[in-house]
């Protein structure tokens, strides 16, 4: 893709930061910037750990880490001692609830509008709208340890005979049906590429029967991610996600939303939450007048929490 017509460049991006290699997916296109990876940051001394993350605010000046509700706790808790010990207002730290194959596909998009004139407030908010326009699940052999979507739907598959397939979907809106050449899944309604990682699960039921029906405008495999088993409660699954491959698109959504300034760290962002000190804004009587009228309103897909 040549140079796109409004989309600027920044001399130094924020870095996108990811939990382990195998979430840095390969580029999307040619403007796609690496992803610093973080790997086994529960296993380096601290002060290493503390190191290679002041290393990389040094270098491009914001971090935002991206990391799935599968990660470790151990990993977790040194990202938040990490950035506490740094007291740093620079290191945004970015849990969005999808699984881990949707969670690299976000962290790539953000990788991809890096690279354009975007500042680091408004690109760390930009994760949770561009959440909305993810839909990524599963194929699994079994959903017996399945625990991240309703109990409602696992237990409606419990009457289902051993053997059966399960496809279940877990963003935007859960669904689970029991995988069969005639049934499907709810799929976006604009069009997406696919991106599919396989597990220890033989079928083609995500290629041959979601991709179609999904109209997926491309297909792409990749390797399952290391936290894929533990957050679908299986290895035997295929894992999909269907995204908005194209910068444009990816830009015109997040610069149409208003753009408010954080009341507490004061930089730009988008939406009603401070990624990176975490403030809301403050009630509407402690409201200064400029913020009342600057101009617009909140995106709904951005006050939903996240």
């Amino acid at each position: 893709m040549g140079r796109t017509a409004g989309i600027g460049e920044l001399r130094v991006p924020t870095a996108i930061a990811v939990t382990g290699a195998d979430l840095a997916l390969p580029p999307q296109d040619e403007r796609t910037l690496p992803a610093a990876v973080l790997d086994g940051l529960d296993r380096r001394p601290l002060d290493q750990a503390v190191a290679a993350v002041q290393t990389l605010i040094e270098q491009h000046g914001h971090v935002i880490v991206v990391y799935s509700r599968a990660v470790p706790t151990a990993v977790e808790h040194r990202l938040h001692t990490i950035r506490s010990l740094l007291e740093s207002d620079r290191v945004a730290l970015f849990r969005p609830d999808l699984p881990p194959l949707g969670l690299a596909v976000l962290a790539r998009q953000l990788r991809q509008l890096a690279s354009c004139d975007l500042s680091p407030g408004v690109l760390a908010s930009a994760g949770r709208l561009l959440t909305h326009y993810i839909h990524t699940g599963a194929l699994l052999a079994s959903v017996a340890r399945l625990d991240r979507v309703p109990v409602g739907l696992k237990s409606h598959a419990r009457s289902w005979v051993p053997g059966s397939q399960f496809g279940v979907l877990a963003h935007p809106q859960p669904q689970l049906v029991k995988a069969a050449p005639d049934t499907t899944l709810p799929g976006p309604e604009f069009g997406t590429w696919m991106l599919v990682a396989r597990g220890q699960l033989q079928s083609d039921w995500v290629t041959g029967t979601l991709a179609p029906a999904w109209k997926a405008q491309g297909l792409r495999e990749t390797e399952l991610p290391a936290e894929s088993a533990d957050w679908w409660g299986t290895g035997k699954l295929i894992e999909f996600c269907a995204y908005l491959p194209d910068l444009p698109v990816l830009y015109q959504l997040v610069t149409s939303v208003r753009r408010t300034v954080c009341h507490w760290c004061g930089i730009d962002v988008i939406g009603d939450r401070c990624v990176f000190c975490s403030a809301t804004p403050p009630p509407a009587h402690e409201t200064t007048r400029p913020a009342l009228t600057a101009g617009g309103r909140h995106s709904r897909a951005l006050t939903s929490g996240g």
